[in-house]
């Protein structure tokens, strides 16, 4: 006996096409719009986790002088280190991991988007499926278009853009990790109908967009208070800094030479 294994995702793809129904039918969006017009209300939704990502990127930020303080004294012991960092993010009450929040919910968003435009490719859902009048149809591969491909580009460079906005926190290791990802992940995409891309790079304009928020909102590290013989310590335990002496005065110039006059003996009589 063949069990059918229900689609978990479903309910999920139901609601993505009843939203994009609503915007194109009701809303009058065409439906290349009307996917522009649901990235835009799924990031809207997303906004506490972005607050929150924000916020621990904030947290990071501040705390990184710590944090490589620790990897560099337990850097050769990668078990103890970690141990000493997640112990560190506990008394610190920072989550490395809400920085990836947003991300990681929109992942059902996409592939649910990704059969919502299987279907309409398979059956016309009726109305316009080009965008902007170089994308013939949302619905087809990216790759099957010159347009595609500039969609493709216009994808990287957004990517590339946004993940240059968001990981102020992260090592130069992880940097070129996130900057050749969306460069690899290109190659995966070339099949991907042109609404599935059209979403992603909305998505990273908004991200682009919140970047650029978050550094004007990033606290500006403190400068490094310069300190002089005279500045009083503000630690109790450290000694308070031995004044300088004095320069000693300018030798007085030397007395003058008192000049012997000889007397004139008198002349005897």
């Amino acid at each position: 006996m063949i069990v059918a294994i229900s689609n978990p995702l479903g309910p999920f793809e139901d609601l993505l096409r009843t939203v994009l129904e609503w915007l194109h039918g009701t809303v009058g969006l065409p439906w290349a719009w009307a996917i522009v017009a649901l990235t835009i209300l799924v990031r809207m939704l997303l906004v506490p986790l972005t607050i929150r990502q924000i916020h621990s990127m904030q947290s990071l930020q501040a705390h990184a002088p710590q944090m490589k303080e620790i990897q560099r004294k337990y850097k050769g012991d990668r078990q103890k280190m970690n141990e000493e960092l997640m112990k560190f993010y506990k008394e610190n009450r920072i989550n490395p991991a809400a920085s990836c929040l947003p991300i990681v919910a929109q992942i059902p968003v996409f592939i649910s988007l990704y059969f919502v435009l299987r279907t309409f490719a398979k059956s016309h859902p009726g109305g316009d499926l080009s965008w902007l009048g170089f994308v013939p149809d949302i619905t087809q591969p990216a790759n099957s278009h010159w347009s595609g491909y500039l969609l493709l580009a216009i994808y990287a460079i957004s990517q590339t853009t946004s993940t240059l906005l968001m990981s102020t926190t992260m090592d130069r290791t992880q940097r070129m990790i996130m900057l050749i990802l969306p460069l690899t992940f290109l190659f995966f995409i070339l099949n991907f109908p042109a609404g599935l891309v059209l979403y992603w790079v909305t998505t990273n304009l908004w991200t682009t967009g919140q970047g650029i928020v978050t550094r004007r909102l990033m606290p500006k590290p403190a400068a490094p208070v310069k300190r002089s013989s005279r500045t009083p310590s503000t630690n109790a335990a450290e000694p308070a800094a031995e004044a300088e002496p004095e320069p000693a005065p300018a030798a007085s110039a030397a007395p003058k030479q008192v000049r012997k006059v000889r007397r004139k003996k008198k002349a005897r009589r």
